[in-house]
């Protein structure tokens, strides 16, 4: 949710093409923030059935972006063992579709994991420090 309206604007005298351009430039973001609110409430959903749950899913439920989680899931979870694993498949060039297995967490080693982990990128730690906080409470 960090893009705002503001920032997508055209600044210049509003003409028809200007008016457009703005009119999609506002559509784009309703966009981004309705498919950031249902990612953030299908995680939420997911966490509170208690059942193990991927990393990517237990960051956004704690607070980060999708993007933010995506980025760190993988560093996030490496070097911890899971608590379950589950196959899923995912698509690959064309029709070519690929069976992998999916690290699964429960919330005790969730908590213990985000307590300690911090990227070395500072605005995503301050980041992930907001979310042990949240998950801490």
């Amino acid at each position: 949710m960090d893009r705002t309206a503001s920032a997508a604007l055209p600044t210049t005298t509003p003409s028809r093409t200007n008016r457009r351009a703005v009119r999609r430039a506002l559509a784009a973001v309703l966009r981004q923030r309705v498919r950031d609110t249902r990612t953030s409430r299908r995680a939420v959903k997911a966490v509170a059935t208690g059942t193990p749950q991927p990393a990517r899913t237990r960051l956004i439920a704690a607070g980060l972006d999708d993007a933010t989680a995506k980025r760190f899931a993988g560093a996030f979870s490496k070097g911890v063992t899971p608590d379950d694993t589950r196959d899923t498949k995912i698509k690959l060039k064309g029709r070519v579709r690929k069976t992998v297995a999916v690290k699964l967490y429960t919330a005790d080693t969730f908590a213990t994991r985000i307590a300690v982990y911090r990227p070395k990128d500072k605005t995503a730690a301050a980041r992930f420090a907001q979310a042990a906080m949240a998950v801490a409470a």
